[in-house]
């Protein structure tokens, strides 16, 4: 074998070996909820998930125009394209009430992340 060969062989081992190790290194995903934002109001307005567990959180934007989700409690803001999405990894939640709202249409756009 050549010694070009025997570096590709080599080089080609050590990629499969790290991208094994990573696979078995990766967290599963976390369980997902979805808000839609629709004629500047969320639905759900209150939404359920549960408590100490790792969530993803996806707001679909169904209106022309752009929102902001914004939450203080939850220390998350993002502006979401009309028609487009922002997704929200929010670490473990203790138990509790975190309100949320459209910072554009704060009359309207207000819910509530129920944590049991």
């Amino acid at each position: 074998m050549s010694k070009f060969l025997a570096t590709v062989a080599a080089a080609t081992a050590i990629f499969v070996v790290a991208s094994g190790m990573m696979g078995g290194a990766r967290a599963e995903e976390p369980a997902t909820f979805e808000i839609r934002i629709k004629d500047h109001k969320f639905d759900p307005a209150e939404l359920e998930v549960p408590a100490n567990t790792e969530i993803k959180l996806v707001v679909k934007n169904l209106d022309p125009t752009p929102e902001e989700f914004e939450s203080y409690e939850l220390n998350r803001e993002k502006i979401i394209a009309g028609g487009g999405q922002g997704i929200f990894y929010l670490d473990p939640l203790k138990p509790g009430t975190y309100p949320f709202f459209g910072e554009f249409n704060q009359a309207t756009a207000q819910g509530k992340l129920i944590v049991k």
